[in-house]
Formats: C-alpha cells, structure tokens, sequence
C-alpha cells in the first residue's frame, strides 16, 4: 500500500489556534493510508530577497518538508480579510529563488475556522489565487468556510457530530484529489 505524506501549513501561530485544532481534527478523518506533518513557520525569518543565495536553515528545511510530500494541507485562519503574514512569509521563502520554487504540481487542499459568520471565506480566495500562481493544483469543491461555534470540536478534540458529516466529505475529496494529483 503506498503511503502518502501531507505537508500541513497552519496560518496561526497561537498554541490555542481553532485552526491547529481543526488540523489535528481533520487528520484523524483521514484514511489510514495517509499521514500528516505539520510544518512549522513561525521560526522563518522575514523573507529578504537579497537572502535567496544562502538561504537560512529553516527555510531549507521548509522547502525539504514540502518537496517529500505527496500534497499539501493549508489551514489558515483570516487575517484583516486575508492570509496571516506568517504563512505569506512561508510561501513566499519556498517559492525562491525564483525557478526553485518547492510548492510547484503539488495538490492543495484550503481549509480555515474562525469566530466570523464567513468563516475564512476571503483569507481562502486569496490564499487560492496565490496557489494558482505557485502552479499546486488547489481543491475546489467542496469549499469550508468554518464558524467556530459551540461543538464543533467534541471533548476528545475531534470533530464533533454536527460537523462530522460534512468534514469526512470534504476530507474524502481532498485526499481523492490529492492522489489523483501527486507528483
């Protein structure tokens, strides 16, 4: 059985993130031919374009992560009516130099939670025409726009029954998605 790795970007660097949360979650509605790695990004510098020639160690390691996965997870809360500028600065260090970018053919899925009625709506669409550029075949339907409400996480930290149904689906896409797409 071939395994496939899931490199998983989490736009908040909070300990209590509802979106580490809804990562941890969402991994467990996986099938078991599929493993998770969170990513860390909080300890990139600033991206410097004058640093593309010696690039830092942790962004070496960023671009390493990203290359050995067979897909990619974005779970990212909404910033301002966008990304946050942590995950910008994660993008944007693994697309340089420019011709080595390491997000290139590698299959996307784009989920977020927030306390809003829209959920992550905005911050997803501009974190979707950003993966456009980057060239990583991104998951259109179904779309996630999470409010975090009361029971969406049960006492175990798992999806909760009100949401479960909608998230395995949305689970079950994206990992047909993904394995219709690895490189």
């Amino acid at each position: 059985m071939n395994q496939f790795h899931i490199a998983v970007l989490i736009g908040s660097l909070r300990r209590d993130s509802f979106n580490r949360k809804l990562a941890d979650a969402m991994a467990k509605l996986a099938p078991s031919d599929v493993t998770f790695k969170q990513l860390s990004i909080g300890d990139l510098p600033l991206y410097n374009q004058d640093d593309d020639a010696h690039q830092a160690d942790t962004v070496l390691r960023l671009k390493a992560d990203i290359k050995a996965a067979q897909g990619l997870l974005f779970v990212t809360p909404e910033y301002n009516r966008s990304i946050p500028g942590v995950l910008k600065n994660a993008i944007d260090h693994a697309s340089r130099p420019y011709g080595q970018s390491a997000w290139s053919g590698k299959p996307a899925g784009v989920l977020g939670v927030s306390v809003g009625a829209i959920g992550t709506a905005l911050a997803q669409q501009h974190l979707r025409n950003i993966l456009a550029y980057l060239n990583c075949p991104t998951l259109a339907q179904p779309e996630a726009f999470i409010q975090a409400k009361d029971n969406l996480f049960d006492e175990h930290g798992e999806i909760g029954a009100a949401s479960k149904e909608f998230l395995q689906g949305w689970m079950d896409q994206y990992v047909a998605w993904v394995k219709k797409h690895s490189v």
